[in-house]
């Protein structure tokens, strides 16, 4: 019978009970729940019994003792309590015994540990307790899998195990074993050997041996006794091991002497953690021999010197630990050969000197970097601001100086930065990481200024040669009656072409069309920017219709005097002539992937072709995006000089990038409130009737015809009347 990996649930059926001729019962990888029946007990021609991975209690039956031609019982991965029925050691003919992740308790009966037929053994990941019999591997001609994991097994390790010459893996960690681990053990021939752990000796005068007589094993991959209480050195007979090793754990001991130079011998070894002992000397150069390696931690020792160049050998390399060591000098120009590596750690006790290496851009996999406390100095690199996957970064405690790269802010995947207590100074960015307080560590700096009001850093000085020198571009657009609009955009955005435009949205295609509004079209589209390429929102100004030329005009005055998280962020525009020479205008914004809140309010998922009644943000979400948007309302209203009034504050103005923080958009039909009675009079002639769409204006605005105020933002973006269904709405 076999009806293993279905959604079957409830208990076993006791209709089941009649089929007393079965073989074979495969009921794993279900939703079963219950105890497991006595009457499977009575079932003699049952060879397979598998009932693991499903949601089974209670204890298990001491009927299935009688199952004496069963060769596998499987019960692992359920909630199975209580203790191991002595009767199990009645089954003769077993072979593989899963007991594994339950909830047992107890001693394992002598008995069980005396079936000399088993294959498999696995009762880890329990609460079983107790010492192993002295004899348990004298008559185990056939046992290869030994799991012992995590319980609380006590007692030595016994030498008869040795005797047990068929095992491929021993797993004893996770235990409370004592002793030295006995020599015999190493005249067998493991694939896997784990006792991690545990509190197993070893001296510099015995308890090694072990590793000299596994020497002779060609089959090793797998060597941990992590955590433990060896001490003395490692002997150096460990450079004999197998040329198959692939892992070596021996963190947390008190291991002393030398890291043994031999060890470059293990030209196989993936992973090598000799962390938190006490070893001495310097790091072998021999260790660029481990062209396969993947992960090297020697954090926590006592090593010195300086890192080898051949540390760049290894090109596979994806973590390095060498932290709370005594390592000084440069960081080795090789460590830039490791385009693989993604966690790099050398803080902490070090004193490494020099330069930050600008080459560090070129190593696109990094995700966390410490270099904090040591004694680097110099500028931060620029370069250091196109490792886009970085995402936590620790530079504090060293002697770094200059200014903040602007280039940090455009790390989207930045989530912490740490340069605290350095001599940096100037202006702190306002965008990515530098938002978050909680994220952004930078104490200790004296002569930093500026960034956003929640870093609370005094306002930077305006420097008149500064003011006098800095460029500007200067948009001339010219409006209906004939007149110029003189627009400043800061000369960190460089304008661009229609024919990038056009290049980047591949023409304009349907197939990238994001959106549509009264006054044109949105499009995604991908521009050369920083020499980087970068995802874009293009918004296309539709000049056939009355009143797009001005609202073009009003966004480029509002947006180049805004600068906020919660607010849209332009990259460019471009004002010229299309491939037929007619006027073309259009500006590009950061892509926001998550598109419009009014997507995700009425069509659920905006990234599904099907439209669902049912919205598709959590409450939590929906309370983020409300402050997101008060906030971008309070710093238009309050923080703005002169204020400006969005007037038209809409869940499709409001926009969501990936992690759902809300910008808002659209400010065609901005209002900058000006002190000078004479602007106010010349802009509000710009527009007139009422501003907003219907359904979202505010209350009794009508009055106010010609002179917004903030009351016009007010009103916002309140789950309509019905879940999933639209307010029906036009643009005045």
């Amino acid at each position: 019978m076999n009806f293993r990996g279905n959604a079957l649930h409830g208990g076993i059926a006791d209709g089941l009970s009649n089929c007393t001729g079965l073989m074979y019962i495969f009921l794993d990888k279900n939703h079963l729940t219950g105890e497991i029946p006595f009457w499977l007990g009575g079932f003699p021609k049952l060879v397979a019994l598998l009932l693991s991975k499903n949601n089974l209690t209670e204890t298990i039956p001491l009927s299935l003792g009688n199952l004496t031609s069963l060769q596998a019982l499987y019960l692992d991965n359920n909630q199975l309590e209580g203790s191991i029925p002595d009767e199990l050691g009645r089954l003769n003919n077993l072979q593989w015994l899963a007991l594994f992740a339950n909830h047992l308790s107890g001693t394992v009966p002598e008995p069980v540990f005396n079936l000399s037929s088993v294959f498999a053994f696995g009762v880890d990941q329990n609460y079983l307790h107790g010492t192993l019999p002295p004899n348990w591997g004298n008559n185990q001609p056939n046992l290869a899998y030994i799991f012992l994991t995590l319980n609380h097994f006590m007692g030595n390790v016994p030498a008869s195990l040795a005797n047990a010459t068929m095992l491929y893996n021993l797993d004893i960690s996770f235990n409370n074993f004592t002793g030295k681990m006995p020599p015999e053990i190493g005249t067998l021939c493991p694939s896997i050997f784990s006792f991690d752990s545990n509190q197993i000796e070893a001296s510099s005068l015995e308890g090694w041996e072990f590793i000299t007589l596994l020497t002779n094993c060609s089959w090793l991959r797998v060597l941990t006794f992590r955590n433990n209480m060896r001490a003395g050195n490692l002997p150096v007979s460990v450079a004999n091991l197998s040329a198959n090793l692939q892992v070596f754990y021996a963190g947390f001991n008190q291991i002393q002497g030398n890291i043994p130079p031999g060890i470059g011998n293990l030209v196989s070894l993936q992973k090598l953690f000799l962390s938190h002992n006490q070893f001495v000397g310097t790091l072998p150069g021999t260790i660029g021999r481990l062209k396969m390696m993947r992960a090297l931690g020697v954090d926590g020792n006592l090593l010195s010197g300086t890192i080898p160049p051949s540390i760049g050998n290894p090109t596979l390399l994806q973590i390095i630990t060498l932290d709370d060591n005594n390592f000084e000098g440069p960081l080795p120009f090789s460590i830039m050969n490791l385009q693989q590596l993604s966690i790099v750690t050398l803080s902490h006790g070090n004193s490494f000197s020099g330069s930050l290496p600008t080459s560090i851009s070129k190593m696109l996999g990094l995700v966390v970097v410490n270099l904090s406390n040591n004694f680097l100095s110099g500028e931060i690199p620029q370069e250091f601001g196109r490792t886009k996957g970085l995402q936590e970064l620790y530079l504090g405690h060293n002697n770094l100086s200059g200014q903040i790269p602007g280039t940090f802010q455009n790390m989207t995947g930045l989530y912490l930065l740490d340069i605290s207590f350095n001599h940096l100074s100037g202006q702190v960015p306002v965008h990515g990481v530098f938002v978050n307080p909680s994220r952004f560590l930078f104490r200790g700096n004296d002569g930093l200024c500026g960034g956003t009001q929640e870093l609370h850093l005094p306002v930077c000085p305006v420097s008149e040669k500064h003011s006098s020198t800095k460029k500007r571009v200067i948009l001339i657009i010219t409006i209906s009656i004939g007149s110029f609009l003189v627009l400043y955009w800061d000369d960190k955005y460089r304008k661009v072409s229609y024919a990038e435009l056009a290049q980047g949205t591949d023409g304009f295609a349907s197939t990238n069309l994001v959106g549509r509004g009264r006054y044109g079209s949105v499009y995604k589209g991908r521009l050369s920017l920083k020499n980087a390429e970068t995802v874009v929102a293009v918004k296309v100004f539709d000049l056939q219709q009355s009143g797009s030329s001005k609202s073009f005009e009003a966004e480029c005055v509002a947006l180049s005097k805004i600068r906020h998280r919660n607010l849209i962020s332009v990259i460019t525009c471009c004002c010229s002539s299309d491939s037929r020479q007619n006027d073309f205008k259009a500006i590009v914004f950061e892509f926001m992937p998550n598109q419009s809140l009014d997507k995700w309010l009425h069509d659920a998922n905006p990234c599904s072709d099907a439209s669902r009644p049912i919205p598709g943000l959590t409450l939590i979400q929906r309370l983020n995006i409300a402050v997101d948007v008060a906030e971008a309302l309070d710093y238009l209203h309050n923080d703005c000089e002169p204020p400006i009034v969005h007037c038209d504050l809409k869940p499709s103005n409001v926009l969501l990038n990936e992690d759902f923080v809300a910008c808002v958009g659209d400010f065609g039909l901005a209002k900058i409130l000006y002190d000078s009675e004479a602007e106010q009079v010349i802009n509000s002639k710009s527009f007139t009737g009422i501003r907003g769409t219907i359904g979202y204006v505010a209350p009794g605005n009508s009055k106010y015809i010609g002179h917004p105020s903030s009351n016009n933002d007010t009103r916002l973006v309140a789950p309509p009347p019905r879940p999933g269904r639209k307010l029906q709405t036009k643009r005045l």
